[in-house]
C-alpha cells in the first residue's frame, strides 16, 4: 500500500500532468541524497509503475547489467532468471520486448533510480538509453519513463545539458528540494510525533527539511536530545553523512566542499569573484558548472542585491545540515552524549542560531508576504549592503521587501527562546540602517521597520511608533 505524500504539491501536479499525456514522456528528477526522490516516485505512480531499475554505486559493466536482468525477472514474476544481455543495446531490447505486453490501456511507468552509477566508464549505457528512447521507447504514447539521480553534476552535464541523442528530449525536469517548515511539522505528526513549533525550528536549523533525516527523530525526544542523539554520539548517522553527501552528488567534490566551507564562515555571503578567489578557483566554464551544481542541489543560493543585477549577486550557504556541521562537528573535540546541551548554552551556540534562522526566514518568503498581508502583492526581496569611506556609517539589511504598492519592508529576523526585546541601542542602530539605506538609495518609497522573530516582539518605548509589522516563527509554518 502506498505511503501518504506529504507535500510535494507542484511535482504532484508535474506527475499527473505527465501521466495523463497522450505522448510518451520522459521525466528528469534531480535532488541531493535523502531528499526523497524515489519515495515520491514509487508512492505516486505505485499503480502504474512496471519496470524499476536502480544503478549499484562504483559497480562495473558486468554488475549493472546482471542487476538489470534481475529487476526484469523481478517484473516478468518469472521464477526462472533471465539470461544476462551482452551489452546495453540487447537489454534495451528484452526491455522493450517485456514493456510491449504491457502498453495495452493504461500508462506504463518505467523507473531508472540512480541513473548516473548505470553508466559505468566505456559501458555505452547512455548511447543505448538514448537509441532506445529515439527508435522505439519515445513512439510509445502511454509509456512514461522517470529517470532519477542524486549525481547532480552527472544529470546536469549529460541530461539537461545533453548534446547527443537526449538532446531536447527530456519532457520534465523536477528539482525535489527540502521540506518547508510546515511539511517538516506534517511530516513528523505523520509519524505519530506532535513536537512544538520552536522544537521543531530547532531541529531544522540543525538537518534542514530532509525527509531521511526527521525520520531519525524518535517519540518523547526533544529537539536538543535528537542533535544530541544524530550528530554527537558515537555511531550518530549526521556525524558521518558530510563526507558522503557531496562525493555521492559531485564528480570531484573537493572544489564543492571549498565553497561550501568558504561560505560557512561568512554569514552576510560573499561574491563570485571573493569565493573564486578564496578557493583558488579560476574564472571560466568549470567553475561556472561548479556553482550551478551547487545551487541545483539546493546546498548555496545566490541573492541578488537591491536594484542591482545577477552580475552583483551574493551567494549564501543555504543547508542547514552543511552550515551545522562545519560549525560544530567539523574538527571539533567534544563528542559524546550531552555535547549538544552544553554547546546551546555558549557563545557559539548564539551566532550560529542568528544564522541559521535568518537562511530560514529567506526560504519562507511566501510564509512572510502572507503574514505581512501582501501575498498579491508582486515583491521583489534581496538584501543590501553599504561600505562606507572612512568616517561614514555603513549597513547592512539581510532581507528587503521591494513591494510594487510603492513600500519597502526592512526586516529584521532575531532568533530568541522567548519575546525579543529591543532595547535603546537596538533602537539607535535600526534608525541608523534606515536612514543609510534611504540616503545611499535615494528611494522614495516608503520603509515599514519590520521584525521576524520566534515569539514575537515585546510592546515598549523602543517598539511603539518605530516597529509598523511583525512576523512571528508560528507565521512561518503556514
Amino acid at each position: 500500500m502506498a505511503e501518504t505524500i506529504i507535500g510535494r504539491d507542484a511535482e504532484k501536479k508535474i506527475l499527473k500532468e505527465m501521466l495523463s499525456s497522450k505522448e510518451a514522456e520522459l521525466i528528469a528528477v534531480l535532488g541531493r541524497r535523502r531528499v526523497g526522490k524515489t519515495f515520491l516516485i514509487r508512492n505516486y505512480y505505485q499503480k502504474y509503475l512496471v519496470f524499476e531499475c536502480t544503478g549499484i554505486h562504483e559497480a562495473g559493466l558486468p554488475e549493472q547489467l546482471f542487476n538489470f536482468s534481475r529487476s526484469l525477472q523481478q517484473a516478468m514474476q518469472s521464477a526462472v532468471p533471465l539470461a544476462t544481455p551482452e551489452n546495453w543495446v540487447q537489454a534495451f531490447t528484452f526491455l522493450s520486448d517485456f514493456l510491449a505486453t504491457k502498453l495495452k490501456d493504461q500508462p506504463a511507468v518505467v523507473l531508472f533510480d540512480e541513473f548516473p552509477w548505470i553508466h559505468t566508464a566505456k559501458s555505452g549505457f547512455l548511447t543505448s538509453f538514448g537509441h532506445w528512447w529515439n527508435t522505439w521507447a519515445s513512439r510509445q504514447p502511454q509509456l512514461k519513463v522517470v529517470i532519477c539521480g542524486s549525481a547532480a553534476s552527472w544529470m546536469i552535464e549529460n541530461i539537461l545539458h545533453n548534446k547527443g541523442g537526449l538532446h531536447n528530449r527530456i519532457s520534465r525536469t523536477i528539482q525535489l528540494l527540502p521540506f518547508s517548515l510546515k511539511e517538516s511539522e506534517d511530516y513528523l505528526i505523520s509519524r505519530g510525533l506532535k513536537l512544538d513549533h520552536y522544537q521543531i525550528l530547532q531541529l531544522y536549523m540543525a538537518m534542514g527539511g530532509i525527509p531521511q533525516y526527521l525520520k531519525q527523530v524518535d517519540k518523547g525526544q526533544s529537539a536538543h536530545q535528537v542533535i544530541d542523539k544524530l550528530f554527537f554520539e558515537k555511531n550518530g548517522m549526521l556525524k558521518t553523512e558530510f563526507n558522503l553527501l557531496y562525493r555521492s552528488l559531485f564528480d570531484n567534490a573537493s572544489h564543492h566542499e571549498a565553497i561550501v566551507r568558504e561560505l560557512a564562515k561568512k554569514a552576510s555571503g560573499l561574491s563570485r569573484a571573493e569565493i573564486i578567489k578564496a578557493c583558488g578557483l579560476t574564472t571560466g566554464g568549470t567553475t561556472t558548472r561548479l556553482f550551478e551544481e551547487l545551487e541545483q542541489s539546493g546546498f548555496i543560493t545566490q541573492y541578488i542585491p537591491f536594484e542591482k543585477t545577477s552580475r552583483d549577486g551574493i551567494y549564501k550557504l543555504s543547508d542547514e545540515y552543511s552550515l551545522f556541521y562545519l560549525k560544530f562537528i567539523d574538527r571539533a573535540r567534544a563528542t559524546g552524549s550531552g555535547t549538544w546541551h552544553k554547546i546551546a548554552e555558549g557563545q557559539s551556540y548564539n551566532s550560529w542560531s542568528v544564522y541559521a534562522f535568518e537562511a530560514i526566514c529567506q526560504k519562507h518568503i511566501q510564509q512572510i508576504k502572507k503574514a505581512l498581508g501582501i501575498a498579491a502583492v508582486y515583491t521583489e526581496a534581496s538584501g543590501w549592503r553599504y561600505i562606507p569611506k572612512k568616517g561614514k556609517k555603513g549597513a547592512q539589511i539581510d532581507l528587503l521587501l521591494d513591494r510594487a504598492d510603492h513600500s519597502i519592508n526592512v526586516c529584521e529576523m532575531k532568533f530568541a527562546n522567548g519575546e525579543f526585546t529591543i532595547d535603546k541601542k537596538y533602537a539607535s542602530e535600526l534608525d541608523s540602517k534606515v536612514k543609510v539605506f534611504r540616503a545611499q538609495t535615494k528611494t522614495r518609497k516608503t520603509i515599514f521597520p519590520t521584525m521576524i522573530t520566534s515569539y514575537g516582539t515585546k510592546q515598549n518605548i523602543y517598539y511603539t511608533g518605530r516597529i509598523v509589522s511583525e512576523v512571528k516563527m508560528e507565521d512561518l509554518f503556514k
